[in-house]
C-alpha cells in the first residue's frame, strides 16, 4: 500500500457514513475510526496494562478486624445480590448506532436517576438508515447507562440498567 492509496482511502471514509474501517494488505494493517471510543483504543488499553494484585499483610493480632471485614464483605455481597435481583437490563434488539438523544441539541431520552415506565423510549438505534425506538420493558429508575451516544451496539448488548421496585 502506498501513501497515495492510503490518503485516497482516508478521503473516501471521511466522505462516507462508515464509522470504522479495518484493512490488512500484504501484512500492513490500516484501521480508521470516526468514533470517540473505538474498539482499538479500548482493547489496547486493557492489553497494555499489566495485571496487578492487591497484597494484604497477614498479622495474627488483626484476626478480629479480619472477621469484621469478612462480615462487611458478606453484607455487601448480600446487598449486591438483592440489588441484582431488582435490576433489569434493557438490551439492544439489533446491531447499529445507538443515539441517546433525538438530535445533537436535544436532551437525552433518559439520564441516570430518571423514572421510566414500561413503554417509554430510552434511546434510538439506527440500522441501515432506519431509526428504531428502543422502549423500556420495565418500570423503575435508571441506574446506569452502559453505552455512549453515537456508539456502535451489537445484538443483545446491554444498553441501560433499570432499578425496579423490590419484589414481594
Amino acid at each position: 500500500m502506498d501513501e497515495k492509496t492510503i490518503k485516497d482511502l482516508i478521503e473516501q471514509i471521511n466522505q462516507s457514513s462508515i464509522r470504522e474501517f479495518d484493512l490488512t494488505v500484504d501484512g500492513v494493517r490500516l484501521y480508521l475510526s470516526k468514533n470517540k471510543n473505538n474498539r482499538e483504543s479500548s482493547t489496547s488499553k486493557t492489553a497494555d496494562k499489566p495485571a496487578s494484585s492487591a497484597q494484604v499483610p497477614l498479622d495474627s493480632n488483626n484476626s478480629d478486624s479480619n472477621d469484621e471485614v469478612s462480615e462487611a464483605d458478606k453484607g455487601k455481597a448480600k446487598a449486591k445480590q438483592q440489588d441484582d435481583e431488582n435490576t433489569s437490563t434493557i438490551n439492544s434488539p439489533l446491531v447499529g448506532v445507538a443515539y441517546l438523544q433525538a438530535n445533537p441539541d436535544a436532551e437525552s431520552y433518559v439520564k441516570v436517576g430518571d423514572q421510566v415506565k414500561a413503554g417509554d423510549v430510552v434511546c434510538v438505534i439506527e440500522a441501515m438508515k432506519m431509526m428504531t425506538e428502543i422502549k423500556s420493558s420495565v418500570s423503575g429508575t435508571v441506574a446506569e447507562i452502559l453505552i455512549d451516544n453515537e456508539s456502535m451496539v451489537d445484538y443483545d448488548q446491554p444498553l441501560i440498567k433499570v432499578h425496579t421496585e423490590a419484589k414481594k
